[in-house]
């Protein structure tokens, strides 16, 4: 059983309101030291495979299928041994 640690994040020529809406939160609040914020998605996800290099392969096809657009995203990932 493996763990895959999945971040995906906008690409940086992507604008992020999200993010922008968050940094002026925290300005109103008192926090003038943030520079920038850009705001992704974390996901774990459970897998079995037979190899590591096997459950690697898996999360990459599905974060290209599926859990990140790959026109404004960009992701990174870590599969670890789960128990």
């Amino acid at each position: 059983m493996w763990l895959a640690q999945v971040y995906v994040t906008l690409k940086p020529v992507v604008k992020d309101p999200q993010g922008q809406a968050i940094q002026g939160g925290l300005h109103n609040l008192g926090f003038e030291s943030v520079q920038s914020v850009r705001v992704g998605k974390y996901l774990e996800i459970k897998l079995e495979a037979d190899t590591r290099e096997r459950a690697e392969q898996e999360v990459h096809d599905m974060c290209a299928k599926l859990l990140a657009n790959p026109i404004i995203e960009e992701y990174r990932f870590e599969v670890v041994p789960s128990q």
